[in-house]
């Protein structure tokens, strides 16, 4: 039993290693297919080899890595595992097969409808969660069989025992090594994006000052043979659009420049609801124009330094940023909500816009990149920019057609 036990360990081990080694950093969509696939030969194998008990009694693993997908990726990614499970029992046949059928679609049916509040939870909460949900599962099944004894005993009990502890114990190993992968590949993220930021600010204050001195001195002299009165009508209509590309050069310039490090004499020690209200009050004509109705709500004593400027353009991009996603569907509501939890500052700031792909928000405050047509994406990194100042983090939920949540964490 021992040796079969070891054996269906490294079954449900091998979807962790072949992804770690091969499939870690592929793309979101292709990740879940091959997690997909391997859970399912996982799966397979722990049905092909079970665990036999010298009593007579046998079972297997097959419900663990099901559990773990169903609650990582709900009922769209446990339909191919439902599927897998029961096509291949119905195919070895054999006593209690269609009780395993029975028993699979009331799993198949309760366990994913758990995925949502799931994801909500801390990572250490996550592997209770995952421990508690097997530990329910198999003991619902042993209740299931125990109705078709006559009488309870002694090898049933040694049954049930040896499942209830190899399945809450497997399940507790495999979903630690899951969110330890989770974390060190958001770690890692974070550490490659703060060090772009950080190249990024120093370039940009350098360079951002330099260009900044021969624009304004261009700019002086268009204005200038503006007012001429020897130029010709097209002449001055070049002039004009001459300006206009001057303007949103400096604005791109004005961007760059608030990547830059905080500016001492900018520097305050506060709670942030002066800068807060002041550019919800900013934003507000810009959101009736939208017909989007602004919600403010501020409950914050804590405080922190910080660059009063940077914030401010920072919350500007975002309600900027939500309004104009409310645009397209014609208007909506905007949620600016900023909180306080143990010591950290929450700044919750919820739209109902078109929303964003999976693999948008992922690439979102990327050097660049921008889902608005004409956008620089600037702003965005901006914003990542500043709050990684704050030693803070930027959480996005999106739902495409349905709205976006932005969740900024500052640590106090």
């Amino acid at each position: 039993m021992f040796e079969t036990l070891l054996v269906n360990f490294l079954f449900l081990l091998l979807p962790v290693v072949i992804f770690l080694i091969f499939f870690e950093n592929k793309q979101y969509t292709y990740n879940k297919i091959i997690l997909i696939l391997l859970s399912s030969v996982t799966m397979f194998l722990c049905m092909t080899i079970p665990i036999r008990l010298d009593i007579g009694f046998i079972f297997d693993l097959r419900y663990i890595p099901f559990i773990v997908v169903a609650l990582f990726g709900g009922y769209k990614n446990a339909f191919p595992l439902y599927l897998v499970l029961n096509i291949y029992r119905f195919y070895l046949g054999g006593e209690g097969t269609i009780q395993s059928f029975l028993f699979s679609t009331v799993i198949f049916i309760i366990v994913p409808l758990l995925s949502k509040k799931f994801s909500q939870l801390q990572s250490k909460n996550r592997i209770f969660f995952a421990t508690f949900v097997s530990f329910f599962t198999m003991g619902f099944y042993l209740f299931i069989l125990s109705t078709f004894f006559d009488s309870l005993t002694r090898e049933f009990w040694i049954l049930t025992i040896n499942a209830l502890t190899t399945h809450v114990g497997m399940m507790l190993i495999i979903m630690t090594l899951i969110e330890r992968i989770i974390i060190n590949i958001k770690n890692r993220e974070r550490f490659f994006h703060t060090e772009r930021l950080s190249v990024i600010g120093e370039l940009s204050a350098s360079v951002s000052h330099e260009i900044r001195n021969p624009l304004t001195v261009t700019n002086g002299f268009l204005q200038l043979l503006k007012s001429s009165k020897n130029l010709s009508q097209d002449e001055k209509r070049y002039v004009e659009f001459a300006l206009q590309e001057l303007i949103r050069a400096e604005k791109i310039v004005s961007d760059y420049l608030t990547l830059a490090k905080p500016q001492s004499k900018n520097m305050i020690y506060s709670n942030l609801e002066v800068e807060t209200e002041y550019t919800k009050d900013l934003i507000t004509p810009f959101a009736n124009m939208h017909q989007v109705n602004v919600q403010y709500c501020f409950n914050n004593s804590l405080k922190i330094n910080y660059d009063k400027n940077q914030i401010q353009q920072c919350m500007i991009n975002l309600y900027k940023n939500a309004i104009e996603a409310m645009k397209e569907k014609g208007g909506g509501t905007l949620l600016i909500d900023i909180s306080e939890q143990k010591q950290n500052i929450l700044i919750k700031i919820q739209d109902t816009g078109i929303g964003m792909t999976k693999e948008e928000v992922l690439r979102l405050g990327k050097p660049y990149y921008s889902t608005k047509e004409k956008g620089t994406g600037l702003g965005m990194l901006m914003v990542y920019s500043t709050i990684d100042k704050l030693k803070g983090k930027v959480e996005v939920q999106s739902v495409k057609g349905k709205g976006t949540t932005f969740m900024i964490t500052i640590p106090v």
